[in-house]
């Protein structure tokens, strides 16, 4: 698979994402189809094309942490952006996944 493809199709998925809520780069990876790639899709997501249109800020690590090196500002402004959209983040920067985590199917193209 190309990774333009591949992280095509990260961003479709991470669109579906709704606001208030948070998805894993695991679990991203798996909704794929590759559930090892979950560093491909920080990669990918490191270069969003389009940052107010694909909301990376998010998508968090397996435990809810947020990511240390967010591509547009670091970890205080994505828990800004997830703050703004009702999501907790606490004084370590991570999400309750118990809470905020999405639980609902993607849908992944070809």
């Amino acid at each position: 698979m190309r990774s333009t493809n591949f992280f095509e199709r990260v961003y479709e998925v991470v669109k579906q994402i709704p606001e208030g809520k948070v998805a894993t780069y695991g679990q991203i990876a798996y909704a794929l189809g590759s559930p090892r790639a979950a560093r491909q899709v920080g990669f990918a997501l490191h270069v969003n094309p389009e940052p107010f249109v694909i909301p990376c800020h998010r998508v968090v690590n397996r435990f809810g942490r947020l990511a240390p090196a967010f591509a547009f500002g670091g970890e205080d402004v994505q828990a800004g952006l997830l703050k703004n959209e009702g999501v907790e983040v606490d004084g370590n920067h991570v999400v309750d996944l118990s809470k905020y985590l999405y639980q609902g199917n993607f849908i992944v193209g070809e």
